[in-house]
């Protein structure tokens, strides 16, 4: 009897214990972190609002020339003209091959709509050149977006490496290094690549459509500082941590200790780092642009359609036309500012301190 009432007791023990762990596997459920920073930046409203943002400027940039391309047919650089009928414009004689002479008459005329109003057509008008404004605003967005996104990998790239390295070796590295970077970010950015691409642009032997990519090169050489800053900070606070103290006594390389555990520690950091500059690159791009040192006529971009109302060519365009350049600075500020709220919103995600 005392048998079986003890295992009768071992026996209702072991169910309840079965029925507390049932219990916390269901009322508990372990968040990976990836799904933890997500939840944090969906939370917020501003960072919805500019994920929002990007992806409108993304969907308008990159799928928007195809769907004009497969309803209108219209190109980035196509010159809208219609047929007019009029009375006699003009009168010519000349020589047939038969030796008779002839009277040309021509009654009718082909213009090229300069400056045309927003349409059924064109919904917000044609240019000075008789290009499609709404066509062309998709297309300098592609090219803002591809050179912001191409300066900022390079720029990460150059500066993951560099600060990297100064970081962990330290010493004559670290001090060789740095002061590479404050010389860097000691001159005034802007007006030196002001100064370098209207030298490039005075070299003949460089073709126009070329120069785009010193202009990648010049804003990458200028703004790879931060992020080897950042990268070597990270790595001066990880390197004593105990998993690198476990890492030296495997063996590794410092190659492998840097780019395995040391970089994909400091990567929350790069993200929102790299996310809040894309809008500055808009920004210099557009700016470049504007003063005709980015992107070379024909081709489309927001700072140069922007131009158009320079008030130094005259006031008819900025006063009369508006949907010459209101679009491309709306486009800008919608880019730059979606680009600022994602990187607020990934910075407050990544933050474990952050109670949200």
């Amino acid at each position: 009897m005392a048998m079986n009432s003890e295992n009768n007791k071992k026996h209702t023990y072991i169910d309840m214990e079965d029925h507390v762990e049932t219990g916390f596997e269901e009322n508990f459920r372990v968040i990976s972190p990836g799904r933890m920073v997500a939840k944090r930046f969906f939370k917020s409203k501003l960072s919805v609002v500019g994920l929002a943002m990007v992806i409108f400027v993304f969907v308008f940039s990159f799928a928007g020339p195809w769907i004009i391309n497969a309803t209108w047919k219209y190109q980035e650089t196509q010159v809208f003209k219609i047929e007019r009928n009029s009375d006699m414009v003009s009168q010519a004689e000349f020589k047939g091959p038969d030796g008779k002479p002839y009277t040309y008459y021509d009654k009718s005329r082909t213009v090229v709509q300069f400056k045309a109003p927003p349409s059924k057509d064109h919904w917000l008008g044609t240019d000075t050149s008789g290009f499609d404004i709404l066509t062309r605003l998709m297309y300098g967005g592609r090219i803002s977006l591809v050179i912001s996104f191409i300066v900022i990998i390079l720029e990460t790239l150059l500066g993951v490496l560099l600060g990297g390295l100064a970081g962990y070796y330290g010493k004559w590295v670290d001090q060789l290094i740095m002061r590479i970077v404050d010389i860097f970010a000691s001159l005034p950015g802007l007006p030196i690549i002001l100064i370098l691409s209207a030298t490039i642009s005075s070299i003949e032997s460089i073709p126009a459509e070329h120069r785009i990519y010193y202009l990648m090169a010049f804003l990458t050489l200028m703004g790879w500082t931060g992020t080897a800053r950042l990268v070597r900070g990270q790595i001066l606070m990880l390197r004593e941590q105990e998993f690198m103290m476990a890492a030296e006594t495997t063996g590794i390389s410092a190659i492998k200790k840097i780019f395995k555990h040391l970089i994909p520690n400091a990567m929350p950091q790069l993200i929102v780092s790299a996310t809040m500059g894309l809008g500055g690159i808009i920004l210099y791009e557009s700016t470049l642009s504007y003063l005709g040192l980015g992107v070379p006529f024909p081709r489309a971009a927001w700072g140069s359609m922007i131009a158009l109302a320079d008030p130094s060519k005259g006031q008819e365009i900025l006063a009369n036309y508006p949907n010459m350049w209101v679009p491309a600075g709306i486009l800008i500020v919608v880019a730059v500012l979606g680009f600022s709220f994602m990187g607020d919103g990934l910075r407050d995600a990544f933050d474990p301190r952050m109670k949200r």
